[in-house]
């Protein structure tokens, strides 16, 4: 019964997000994108998706923050075709960026690292593209590809063996991750993680031994639970990303 109420309860959460939403994996969705300032034209390690690094260097860089799409934290990951909307000057196929951070703009639902902003623009027009500011483009959701499995990593701020927080990276396909459970092996009943903020969840008192995982997966037919056996080594290390030999594909 317990399974029911937390399924339907996370059911009931996508279905209230989703009229905000309003778009399509299949049509694009017109909006408006901008970029952030930075010295190496890559992301930034301090994003709100809790990735530190990776969030700085994953997908070639091409990377954004995003406001309405970030979903309390579950847009963490997602990635996205942009392609703005000025003939002269916009590239056809536009940029797939990856979503590492939460950012607010001028009406924007895009604020892009310079180096997937640049990749907007038609060849030797990126210079012009950047003097816009602020442009109009349209976005719809794609599958991200990666030659990585999903990884959890174990976040710097965990403490073996009282506390533990990990992150999601190398999400791949067009699924949200909505939840993670640990196994308690001693009391046989998985235990719900808390989201820290964006894609970090964290647990005080994580059971001893090797560590099993299950995370909720918002499929392209339905909700389902997708368990990762004996994830995590009983003897798991801060700043380390363990495989999960687990590839999202939907």
């Amino acid at each position: 019964m317990g399974f029911v109420l937390k399924y339907y309860f996370y059911l009931l959460s996508v279905i209230v997000l989703l009229p905000a939403l309003c778009y399509s994996h299949d049509r694009f969705t017109s909006s408006r994108a901008t970029y952030y300032g930075s010295r190496d034209c890559l992301g930034t390690p301090t994003g709100a998706c809790g990735f530190g690094d990776y969030g700085r260097t994953i997908n070639d860089a091409k990377v954004a923050g995003v406001s309405r799409l970030w979903k309390n934290g579950i847009g963490c990951g997602a990635c996205y075709q942009v392609r703005c909307k000025v003939p002269q000057r916009c590239s056809e196929n536009g940029v797939m960026a990856v979503v590492t951070d939460y950012g607010e703009g001028d009406n924007t639902d895009f604020i892009l690292s310079p180096r997937a902003y640049s990749k907007l623009a038609r060849p030797g027009a990126s210079a012009k593209l950047f003097s816009y500011g602020v442009v109009d483009v349209e976005f719809r959701r794609v599958p991200c590809r990666y030659n990585y499995n999903l990884r959890f990593k174990v976040h710097e701020h965990s403490s073996f063996p009282g506390y533990l927080a990990l992150v999601i990276l190398y999400q791949a396909g067009q699924s949200d991750i909505l939840a993670v459970d640990i196994w308690q092996g001693h009391r046989r009943d998985w235990m719900p993680m808390r989201r820290a903020y964006g894609a970090v969840f964290d647990i005080a008192n994580p059971p001893r031994g090797s560590i099993t995982l299950r995370f909720l997966v918002s499929g392209s037919r339905e909700l389902k639970w997708v368990v990762a056996n004996k994830a995590i080594p009983s003897d798991w290390k801060g700043g380390v990303a363990y495989d999960s030999q687990i590839q999202l594909t939907d």
